[in-house]
């Protein structure tokens, strides 16, 4: 089973129910597997077979629920682009993946364009996905269904087969790429749906990025049980629209982080008292850690909906839940382990279980894990200690069994929901001529949950200024995503830099010093 087979018995059995929508256009069940069928089929004329990879680089919009079904249905596989990315991090996903195929949209040709000579795909597999007219060198997104078969592939697509490969940022600089496989993302639906109550009169408003594990979990989860979709097209997050989304479409879900929830609440009370949001009966916080007086503003505002958060990674799927009768009880923890997994096991550096009330790295074994990192097979063996996985994050169980966040393992830095690893931005930063050392923390920020902050030893015959800090964060314009960017640069002296024996800096020092999320819950 796979979600090209799910979509296929809805079209079925519930032919004219409201399958996807956005704020332009919507198709019903019918529909949207007629047009996934058509995209399938178009793949393989163009050259992209079974257990292909592709490239998609594209804002939110409903066209991304087509893509990700129609690999279920033609055995392609998705390759998801974040649109934050710089030229050369695109150039390195799209290569090290070997992609045989790019949907970008408008806003992105110029920026594909550019790096085109450094791509592996042929000229003719360029797919344009927006408002006509076509650039020169693109094949039209909806000329390709148009002139593509809208018959079901005739292809079986195994359970184990690669659907996505998610690429996450690596700890070394390169992002990793996860490989997910149907059945893994199968499993991830069927749990969350279980343990969440999901019934087929709801409908979940898709906000984070398409091209995140966060939307591939909670958009079929809900097709599964032919709920519709709503993809939430806005470019820019604007708080006040997106109330009035809901009240408009009548969502019931939706998966946020807390940065959302922060902006919302944080508009006059006149134009949120205006907005009827009763529609919503469930609500998740993701992605990052959500403070004590945040839960207790939402769970004021959205006084119908269930309040719930959740700890998983791209790896690992869902892994625990806060559940809503909980969230009093134990404010400022992740919750138990969700239905249908193992027990999670905290150990120590030598991989030995430590007590309850402990600190220990987070080990999960799920129905959910990710099948390798692709071309990394000595990262794969790091990531598993036998069947149990971790994503590095430090956390210890009280005595009635629930989980507390503490840390991270490794230094990663969450901003806004995105992930950010001190040394990609380090390296980009210590390329400027200025730059003798340098060091990158997250940083409490009452916004976006940790700010990024780069910490700097200068070179001799350089003084600290504010105009020097702001030329190296401007060096690295183009060379980072914008969010990986330091919204802030301190300049110490080298003796003042915090280092092992060996010479390595301690991160964890400079968070102590500068303060990290933990201490603000």
């Amino acid at each position: 089973m796979h979600a090209g087979t799910v979509l296929k018995m809805n079209a079925i059995n519930f032919p004219d129910k409201l399958g996807w929508q956005d704020k332009s256009r919507e198709y019903t069940f019918k529909e949207w597997n007629e047009r996934s069928c058509r995209l399938a089929n178009g793949l393989k004329d163009l050259g992209v077979g079974q257990k292909d990879p592709f490239a998609i680089i594209a804002y939110n919009r409903g066209e991304w629920m087509d893509m990700y079904a129609s690999c279920a249905k033609g055995g392609q596989i998705a390759v998801p682009v974040m649109f934050r990315l710089a030229g050369p991090e695109i150039e390195y996903i799209v290569n090290h993946s070997e992609c045989k195929a790019f949907i970008v949209e408008q806003p992105f040709v110029d920026l594909i364009n550019g790096i085109q000579d450094k791509l592996p795909m042929p000229e003719n597999a360029y797919i344009y996905l927006g408002d006509d007219p076509v650039p020169e060198g693109y094949i039209g997104y909806e000329e390709l269904l148009a002139k593509s078969s809208p018959q079901e592939p005739d292809i079986m697509v195994d359970a184990a087969d690669t659907w996505v490969i998610m690429y996450t940022s690596g700890t070394t600089g390169r992002p990793k790429g996860v490989v997910r496989t149907h059945e893994s993302n199968l499993g991830q639906y069927l749990l969350s749906n279980l343990n969440m109550g999901v019934l087929p009169t709801d409908k979940v408003m898709l906000v984070m990025p398409m091209c995140h594990v966060n939307s591939i979990f909670y958009s079929f989860a809900y097709t599964l049980l032919t709920a519709p979709a709503f993809v939430y097209n806005m470019v820019s997050f604007d708080p006040e629209d997106l109330l009035r989304t809901i009240e408009k479409y009548k969502i019931t879900f939706t998966s946020l982080v807390p940065t959302h929830y922060i902006m919302m609440l944080a508009l006059p009370d006149d134009v949120k008292n205006s907005i009827d949001v009763s529609s919503i009966r469930q609500l998740l916080i993701s992605s990052a850690p959500a403070r004590k007086d945040l839960k207790l503003a939402i769970m004021d505002y959205f006084k119908n909906a269930e309040l719930w958060e959740a700890y998983g990674s791209t790896e690992g799927g869902l892994v625990t839940l806060l559940r809503p009768e909980d969230q009093f009880k134990k404010l400022g923890s992740i919750g138990k382990e969700i239905f249908g997994v193992d027990r999670i096991r905290i150990l120590d550096e030598d991989r030995n279980e430590v007590p309850d009330g402990e600190v220990g790295e987070l080990f999960y074994r799920t129905p959910m894990l990710f099948k390798e990192y692709l071309k990394e097979l000595e990262k794969t063996k790091e990531a598993f200690d036998g069947e149990w996985s971790s994503a590095g994050d430090m956390v210890r169980r009280d005595e009635d069994g629930y989980y507390v966040l503490v840390d991270r393992k490794a230094n990663m830095i969450i901003t806004g929901g995105e992930n950010v690893y001190p040394s990609e931005v380090e390296s980009a930063l210590g390329a400027h001529e200025a730059i003798k050392d340098i060091a990158v923390i997250g940083i409490p920020d009452e916004k976006w949950g940790e700010a990024v902050k780069a910490v700097a030893v200068l070179h001799e015959g350089y003084e600290p200024s504010e105009a020097l800090a702001k030329e190296i964060i401007t060096f690295t314009k183009g060379k980072l995503a914008g969010y990986k960017r330091p919204k802030s640069l301190d300049f110490i002296k080298d003796e003042d830099m915090p280092r092992t024996p060996t010479g390595k800096i301690l991160h964890r020092m400079l968070r102590e010093k500068y303060g990290k999320w933990s201490d603000a819950q």
